[in-house]
Protein backbone atom coordinates (compact mmCIF):
# COMPACT_ATOMS: atom_id res chain seq x y z
CA UNK A 1 0.00 0.00 0.00
CA UNK A 2 1.08 3.12 -1.01
CA UNK A 3 1.67 5.78 1.98
CA UNK A 4 -0.87 7.92 0.47
CA UNK A 5 -3.54 4.97 -0.17
CA UNK A 6 -3.34 5.20 3.56
CA UNK A 7 -3.30 8.67 4.71
CA UNK A 8 -6.85 8.81 2.15
CA UNK A 9 -7.45 5.60 4.05
CA UNK A 10 -6.91 6.87 7.51
CA UNK A 11 -8.86 10.34 6.77
CA UNK A 12 -11.82 8.66 5.23
CA UNK A 13 -11.99 6.26 8.60
CA UNK A 14 -13.04 9.35 10.59
CA UNK A 15 -15.35 10.17 8.19
CA UNK A 16 -13.55 13.78 7.00
CA UNK A 17 -13.10 15.78 4.27
CA UNK A 18 -9.38 17.02 2.84
CA UNK A 19 -10.78 20.53 4.04
CA UNK A 20 -12.13 19.20 7.56
CA UNK A 21 -8.66 17.74 8.15
CA UNK A 22 -6.24 20.34 6.59
CA UNK A 23 -7.89 22.69 8.83
CA UNK A 24 -6.82 21.02 11.73
CA UNK A 25 -3.34 20.15 10.58
CA UNK A 26 -3.77 25.02 9.68
CA UNK A 27 -2.94 24.23 6.16
CA UNK A 28 -5.19 25.12 3.14
CA UNK A 29 -7.03 22.04 1.55
CA UNK A 30 -4.96 22.11 -1.67
CA UNK A 31 -1.48 22.17 0.53
CA UNK A 32 -2.87 19.15 2.03
CA UNK A 33 -4.22 17.20 -1.14
CA UNK A 34 -0.89 17.23 -3.04
CA UNK A 35 0.32 15.22 0.31
CA UNK A 36 -2.44 13.44 -0.02
CA UNK A 37 -1.81 12.51 -3.77
CA UNK A 38 2.20 12.51 -3.83
CA UNK A 39 2.72 15.46 -5.72
CA UNK A 40 4.71 17.46 -2.49
CA UNK A 41 6.57 15.79 0.11
CA UNK A 42 5.26 15.99 3.15
CA UNK A 43 7.51 17.16 6.06
CA UNK A 44 8.04 14.95 9.22
CA UNK A 45 6.14 17.06 11.81
CA UNK A 46 2.77 16.67 9.79
CA UNK A 47 3.27 12.96 9.76
CA UNK A 48 3.89 13.18 13.13
CA UNK A 49 0.95 15.29 13.89
CA UNK A 50 -1.49 12.95 11.89
CA UNK A 51 0.16 10.26 13.85
CA UNK A 52 -1.00 11.93 16.94
CA UNK A 53 -3.99 12.89 15.76
CA UNK A 54 -5.10 9.23 14.62
CA UNK A 55 -3.91 7.25 17.19
CA UNK A 56 -1.40 5.37 15.41
CA UNK A 57 2.10 4.65 14.81
CA UNK A 58 4.41 6.71 12.31
CA UNK A 59 5.06 3.30 10.55
CA UNK A 60 1.35 2.46 10.17
CA UNK A 61 1.01 5.77 8.33
CA UNK A 62 4.35 5.51 6.07
CA UNK A 63 2.98 1.87 5.35
CA UNK A 64 5.95 -0.03 7.01
CA UNK A 65 3.60 -2.17 9.35
CA UNK A 66 -0.15 -3.05 9.15
CA UNK A 67 0.05 -2.78 12.74
CA UNK A 68 -1.82 0.82 13.79
CA UNK A 69 -0.57 0.64 17.25
CA UNK A 70 2.04 3.39 18.55
CA UNK A 71 5.18 2.17 20.25
CA UNK A 72 5.45 5.40 22.92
Amino acid sequence: MQIYERLRDLREDKDMNQTQLAEILGMKQQQYSEYERGFREMPMRVYIRLAQFYDVSLDYITGLTNDRRKFW
